[in-house]
Formats: C-alpha cells, structure tokens, sequence
C-alpha cells in the first residue's frame, strides 16, 4: 500500500501518523521525502487495513494499493487450482465439467424426484432445486421452505445426487444440514453477516456474482467467507445487469477466464438465468465449456409451460440431455488442444 501524505506537514504529525500505523497493523513503513510531499510505502499484511479510513486522516492525500486486497481467495498466493470434492467422490474444478441440473423450485416430491433421476441419467453429477426462492414481487411463489428441503433430501436418497440449493437468511442454517452446497444468490452476494456465517462452516459455498457487482467485488464476497476459515467456495457467474433489453441479463463470458487468472477458486456459469430465455441456454452453456469453466449450473423442468417459478428460462430434462452430450463434446475437443 502506498500512502501519499499532504504537503507541509509537521514532522510531528508525520512521526504521529507513522507510529499509529505500525502498533496498528502489522506493517513496516518505507519513506520517501520528495520535494513537495512525503509517500510512505507499507510493507507486510494490509488486508485488515480500511483505506477510506486512511484516506479520511488529516496528513493524508491518497491512498493506493499494489496488490489487491484479497488474500486468501488471490491466485498469487495459491498458485494451484483449488478442487472441492463432496463425500461421495463428486468434484467441482480439478478439470472436469461439473454438471449441476434441477429445477428452479422444487413443487412436489414427483417432480424433484423424477427430474432428479432424468438429470442423473444424463451425466448430472449434482441436483439443484430452490426451497427458499427470492422473487422480485412478493406476490410471488416464495418456494415450499422447509419443506421443500426435505423433499430434495428425498430426492438425495433415491438418486445420489448431492443437493444444492439456496440460502436466504441466517436462521435457516439449522434446516440445511442434509444440503451439500449451499448457494449464496446474487441478491446475497454482499450480505457479509450471512457470508461470515457461512464461512464458520465446513461444507462448500456457491458464491453467485451480484446483479451489478465486479469481478474484484466477488472475490472480496468470497474472501469473507475464507477469511473465517470456509476455503470451500465456488464462485458462480450468472450474468450480470446492462442496457441491454433481448436477454434477462448479460453473460460476462470473459469473466471466467479473468476469475481464473486471478484466483485459485474454481468457476461455473449459469447459462440459465444469464439469459432468461431456454433456447439461449445451450449456446451459452457451449462458450462457458469453451471458455475453460469448471461447471454449469442449469434449471431443467418437466414442464416448463406450467413452473411456478422461472419456466421461460427453464429446459426439458430431453433437452437437457442433449445438452449435456453436446457440451461433454466440445469440453472433450477443447481439452485435447
């Protein structure tokens, strides 16, 4: 971190301001006099410094940081690519296309359970399904809850399929103690209590970027959940809002291998609701394989047409299918080059 102090500034603020950083923090401070300021180069653990705090000190001018302030979650100090592998030898990352298939909402155990066996059957290695569900309008269908738990719990035993499903509040940890990943939505993605909650676990985070969130304000999302100890995080991008109109949202396809280069953490796209649109999924789902993502994340119904939640953007489990071999393909293909 560099620090640019004001100029004509008493020695004794100076040394004042020098001493305070270094029996706050564990830093040494570098200093350079120019002719008409004074920079002071931080060396050591900055993460737990604050740098509007800095910048609102009377002797300061600017502030910036040299590296970014994630620490935990930056590929500079985690070289090697992180791997989340389940109980049941199930993986995320690690060079293999993870295939995480389901409804948006769970409505009934025939449902889950048969959509569960259909996306098995076509390569799914995790089930997907929404018990608690954050709708724009509160008219809306909020999903079965608790309930809605135990029936993907059902679904679980009778296939195999780790679950993966959403969180919305603090106080539903109890009920999720069957789920396998727990997802943090993108509405979600900077309620730090509930990340740092979630990071006292010890069970993998499916971390979904922001509606209008950058690529570094993930990272710091996911940095609160590893900071408590949780180093199991999947980031997930799902689109993001833009001016565009065609499309629910826009599919940041260069945030995959921008996420990649910068950290460890393995990454999965969300053709689904990138789009809003079912025939959009595939296409998608087609340049996140060929892109180099570790997964997809994708909402399959038995009929769509009559959802409760989410059937425009939602695929048939045939469709589904036929996705799923056409993507294995191309992952294949682009592997081998």
């Amino acid at each position: 971190m560099i620090i640019v102090l004001k100029p004509n500034q008493s020695q004794e603020k100076v040394d004042g301001f020098m001493k305070k950083l270094t029996s706050s923090y564990d830093v040494q401070v570098n200093t350079w006099v120019g002719a008409h300021s004074t920079v002071l180069g931080l060396i050591g653990d900055t993460t737990a410094i604050d740098d509007e705090y800095i910048a609102a000190q009377d002797v300061v001018d600017s502030v910036r940081r040299v590296q970014e302030p994630y620490k935990k979650a930056n590929r500079k100090f985690h070289p090697e690519d992180t791997v989340i592998t389940l109980p049941g030898g199930q993986q995320i990352g690690g060079g293999a296309l993870a295939f995480i298939a389901g409804p948006c909402s769970v409505e009934s155990e025939e449902q889950i359970c048969g959509i569960a066996e259909r996306v098995k059957a076509s390569g799914a290695q995790f089930l997907r399904g929404g018990a608690f569900k954050p709708r724009t309008s509160p008219y809306a269908f909020q999903g079965m809850k608790a309930e809605g738990l135990e029936l993907l719990s059902k679904a679980k035993k009778k296939t195999g399929l780790p679950i993966v499903t959403e969180i919305m509040s603090i106080d539903h940890l109890p009920l999720f103690d069957d789920v396998d990943i727990i997802q943090v939505g993108a509405r979600n993605m900077q309620n730090f209590e509930l990340l740092k909650q979630l990071g006292k676990l010890r069970k993998p985070i499916l971390l979904k970027r922001g509606l209008a969130n950058t690529m570094e304000e993930l990272l710091m999302s996911a940095e609160y959940i590893m900071a408590e100890g949780n180093e199991q995080v999947i980031l997930c991008e799902r689109g993001i809002r833009t001016y565009e109109t065609m499309t629910r949202n826009t599919l940041d396809i260069s945030a995959v291998p921008v996420l990649k280069r910068l950290s460890h953490l393995p990454v999965i796209v969300d053709p689904s609701h990138a789009s809003g649109i079912n025939w959009l999924i595939e296409p998608l789902a087609l340049s996140a394989a060929a892109i180099g993502a570790d997964g997809l994340i994708i909402e399959v119904h038995n009929d769509p047409s009559h959802a409760l939640c989410d059937g425009a953007q939602s695929i048939t489990p045939d469709q589904f299918d036929a996705l799923a071999s056409k993507v294995g393909r191309l992952w294949d293909t682009v592997r081998a080059l």
